[in-house]
């Protein structure tokens, strides 16, 4: 039996990884849970150690940014000075995970990790309530109001200070940062859903392109399974924001908070080797 194969993997392998990142990309961009797909596939397809698939993880979801960004760009209009400087905070908080990284091993987080991805479920579930008549006097901004009232500075640096912890985090391990972003832009800004999930999206794609280049330089990448990973994962990317923009901000908040508790109950047993059910 002839097996074609391409980039040194097998077609239908190939073809395979592409699927995956489509549903992982359009499940990440909507939900923020990309490796709910990709990297239990890369696991067992791709017959990766979990170090070297998360590495591809990674290396992936950068695809996955571009594709978001070139489909949000109806959302992220008017907000570029936003998007900017929250992709900033995330970039060198990437930077500082990476540093982490190389200073202690992964493996430190894993029994909080459930915890975290749990804070973000709750979180995502909770109704948030919208300032009225365009009073932003009680959201966190990056942009301080006029008149620079002290507790307007205050509040910018926490907003400053918990997304570069975000970026931290996404740089050092990554499991589900992108909910933790999701509910402190939704949760501190009056912006609409589609709105802060668009900025997420791209914004996360700051940590990603750090965590590349770290393990570029200092790991072993297998390229031949990023490129349809990556394929994948552009097109679910650019799908992903089509569906925010016409699915219920209410449903999809509730999807996302259901299947943040279900990855958060499958990280706690694989940490703590306890079965609740």
């Amino acid at each position: 039996m002839i097996i074609i194969t391409v980039l040194g993997i097998s077609i239908w392998t190939l073809l395979i990884f592409i699927a995956v990142g489509i549903v992982a990309g359009v499940l990440s961009t909507v939900t923020g849970l990309a490796s709910l797909v990709s990297y239990p596939a890369l696991l067992y397809f791709g017959g990766l150690p979990p170090v070297a698939a998360n590495v591809v993880n990674k290396a992936s979801l950068t695809f996955n940014s571009l594709g978001s960004f070139i489909s949000s760009l109806r959302e992220l209009r008017g907000h570029w000075k936003e998007l900017f400087k929250v992709m900033v905070v995330i970039f060198f908080g990437g930077i500082t995970g990476a540093i982490l990284l190389t200073k202690l091993p992964a493996t430190s987080f894993t029994h909080v990790v459930p915890f975290f991805i749990a804070f973000g479920g709750i979180m995502i579930l909770i109704p948030t309530k919208k300032p009225l008549n365009g009073n932003t006097e009680g959201a966190l901004h990056f942009n301080p109001a006029a008149g620079g009232k002290p507790r307007i500075w205050v509040r910018s640096l926490v907003m400053i200070i918990l997304t570069f912890a975000i970026g931290t985090y996404s740089g050092y391990f990554g499991a589900a940062s992108g909910i933790l972003l999701l509910v402190l832009l939704t949760r501190t800004s009056n912006n609409e859903y589609a709105v802060s999930n668009a900025i997420r999206n791209v914004a996360m794609g700051a940590a990603n392109i750090v965590a590349t280049i770290y393990y570029a330089v200092y790991d072993h990448v297998d390229w031949s399974l990023v490129v349809p990973l990556g394929i994948g994962f552009f097109i679910g990317g650019y799908i992903g924001p089509k569906i925010v923009r016409v699915v219920p901000a209410t449903f999809l908040k509730i999807l996302t908070g259901i299947l943040a508790l279900i990855l958060a109950y499958t990280q706690f047993v694989a940490a703590y080797h306890i079965s609740l059910f």
